[in-house]
């Protein structure tokens, strides 16, 4: 039997959900993103916690390390390191040139300061200049999007969150009307109407982290299985948004797309 909790993009109501697993007494918790794996591990020490999608769990205290997590949580990381946000800041400037200025639209987290000195670090490397903004609620959209035109950003970067991932839809619709080319940490986000993502596998991590539950399931403790990290990323295209942009995507980038959606 699956009892499933659906926060709705809200992080407060993580803790109290969390709190009602623990007491239905489940075997173990499969948990997304980095705040729902942090409020089952706060709610209980001893029932085996699956993170699935972490966000630097050895920063955040979830896991004594990669290699030996040592407590209840374990599970499969998704990637927002500098690396990561490197590569998408990259493949922002190759398909956009003359970007110097980036606004990055990130959604306050127990892991978003680390997600900010990553993506800073990335954005220094590169030579762009990074517009920090936030939005706790989809009726902080719309002021983001104003505080980037009026700051000229030439491009966005949208980071990885659940209330994002429910409004994907609306935030794609922004960032055409205001002719941002856009990358997202979310595969869903070129589906919605963006313009690029460069992301881990998400179907990929889930596998892996059910293979994890069959294991704890079967006697395994969580403290000993090692924390994975992602090994497939997938780069998706929409020509469609890149039209209604005007903008053309190099060839050179175009082969590399594990999808294209016209």
């Amino acid at each position: 039997m699956i009892e499933y909790r659906y926060a709705e993009g809200r992080i407060d109501r993580l803790p109290g959900l969390a709190e009602e697993l623990v007491q239905l007494k489940v075997d173990v918790i499969a948990a997304s993103p980095t705040g729902a794996a942090m409020a089952a591990r706060n709610a209980s020490r001893t029932i085996p916690v699956v993170g699935m999608s972490l966000t630097e769990p050895v920063e955040l205290g979830l896991v004594a390390s990669l290699a030996r997590p040592g407590g209840n949580v374990t599970g499969v990381t998704y990637g927002v390191d500098t690396d990561i946000f490197g590569k998408q800041l990259g493949l922002l400037r190759e398909a956009v040139p003359k970007v110097r200025r980036v606004a990055v639209l990130s959604n306050p987290s127990p892991a978003q300061p680390l997600i900010i000195k990553n993506v800073t670090a990335a954005g220094r490397s590169l030579g762009l200049q990074l517009q920090l903004l936030q939005a706790r609620e989809p009726g902080e959209f719309d002021g983001a999007f104003a505080a980037m035109a009026k700051e000229r950003a030439g491009g966005l970067l949208v980071v990885g969150d659940s209330m994002f991932f429910i409004h994907r839809a609306r935030l794609a619709e922004l960032a055409v009307m205001h002719r941002l080319p856009s990358v997202s940490t979310q595969t869903q986000w070129v589906e919605a109407g963006g313009l690029m993502s460069y992301a881990a596998s998400l179907p990929d991590i889930y596998r892996r982290a059910a293979s994890y539950v069959d294991k704890i399931l079967k006697g395994a403790q969580p403290g000993d299985l090692p924390v994975e990290q992602p090994t497939k990323f997938e780069l998706v295209i929409n020509l469609k948004t890149a039209q209604a942009l005007r903008l053309t995507i190099p060839q050179s980038l175009l082969v590399r797309a594990d999808e294209i959606i016209q």
